[in-house]
């Protein structure tokens, strides 16, 4: 809780954890309980019995599609998948700017210029109509612009989106030029939707910070993306797998998990801010994850039990559960997709989320402009002269 005492002002705690900054009718974490919603339903039951489509369209429009509705909705956004001549022409060069850094960093350039492109205006300018218009543009590309990069980067040529497959196979499609098998499909379908939307998280809120401004789509994603680039929020699925690397063999994990823990290092894939008990979308993955089996899975399994064991030795009262980027690795992993595609394939969902946030963020004209507490030497101090000669 934030603090505050008689006539002074409000002080938020680090990282405004806790603060309540605006009203949404999108969805919400309840991390006490480990459960999260979009809009009136469970995320993770929506994850396992509707399209990633199906809940695009609850996102924007507040409901389930029927039947009719549905095809409509995908018949329409799929016909926005194609990228305009301009950019097919500029990501060539955008890839190899990118190398070092990947998709993610080509993709705020690359949407940068779809804004311009496509004659995104900004938000303060135009109707609710044309927000909505230019939204279900931005979703729609963004997986061909993914994709597009990470195979320029790798010196191979883009493969054309097809209207006739699913979101999500066709992001695979598009990804490996061949059409996914229907089980790993699904099982990435299902992560996109179960990441669609998680609260305000860093990308989200910074998202919704920049619609208040009135800025156009375009800044409001890239703004998201850059956010989403940072270690601590959307590195982490590559780094679980990663210390799945370190310990290595299965007679390591006792003495690699002691080591780390008692060092007070952070075990990547282990804990959340916001979840006090196990993240349900970890455990929506893990059986996803059981449904493929293998080594992999049993190792990961097998190190996530004794992670909990020792830390209920070596730290009692400590509650450290899976979060959503350890079993999303493992999936991932799974289907075949790069490391470095991890947290490209996590923004090519939740750009639904933040579009639809950016959409109702809009209604709203307020500017967000929070203030911050002056700690610095006390003004007024006065200003020294210029050194003589």
């Amino acid at each position: 809780m934030s603090t505050r005492s008689a006539g002074a002002p409000f002080i938020a705690p680090r990282g405004l954890s806790g603060v309540i900054v605006t009203d949404t009718r999108l969805g919400d974490v309840r991390g006490r309980e480990g459960f999260y919603h979009y809009r009136q339903y469970s995320a993770v039951e929506l994850a396992r019995t509707r399209s990633f489509e199906d809940v695009w369209h609850l996102m924007f429009y507040g409901e389930l599609p029927d039947a009719a509705q549905a095809s409509d909705f995908a018949s329409r956004t799929a016909a926005l998948r194609p990228l305009p001549e301009d950019i097919r022409d500029a990501l060539p060069a955008i890839a190899r700017s990118g190398l070092v850094a990947g998709p993610l960093a080509g993709l705020r350039t690359a949407l940068s210029q779809v804004g311009a492109s496509k004659g995104f205006r900004p938000l303060y300018d135009i109707d609710g109509d044309r927000r909505e218009a230019d939204a279900l543009v931005a979703c729609a590309i963004v997986p061909t612009l993914l994709t597009a990069l990470h195979r320029l980067g790798l010196g191979l040529e883009p493969v054309e989106p097809r209207a006739d497959l699913p979101y999500a196979a066709n992001y695979l499609y598009m990804l490996t030029g061949e059409e996914p098998e229907p089980a790993k499909a699904r099982a990435i379908e299902q992560y996109l939707i179960s990441t669609i939307d998680h609260g305000f998280n860093a990308s989200t809120f910074t998202a919704r910070t920049i619609a208040s401004t009135g800025a156009d789509f375009a800044a409001c994603l890239v703004g998201a993306i850059g956010a989403l680039s940072g270690p601590l929020h959307g590195g982490a699925p590559s780094r679980a797998l990663d210390t799945l690397d370190a310990i290595g063999t299965p007679d390591r994990i006792d003495a690699w998990i002691r080591e780390r823990v008692l060092a007070g290092d952070r075990i990547m894939g282990f804990g959340h801010p916001v979840y006090r008990t196990e993240d349900p979308r970890s455990r929506m993955l893990r059986g996803i994850a059981e449904g493929f089996g293998g080594e992999l899975v049993d190792f990961a399994m097998e190190v996530e039990r004794r992670v909990i064991e020792i830390l209920a030795e070596l730290k009692p009262g400590r509650e450290l559960h899976t979060n959503v980027e350890f079993y999303a690795g493992v999936v991932m992993e799974l289907c075949g997709l790069s490391r470095d595609m991890f947290t490209p394939t996590f923004a090519s969902g939740r750009v639904v989320g933040w579009s639809a946030n950016v959409l109702e963020q809009a209604e709203d004209s307020k500017i967000i402009r929070p203030a911050a507490r002056y700690v610095g030497v006390q003004p007024p101090v006065a200003v020294p002269l210029p050194a003589a000669g």
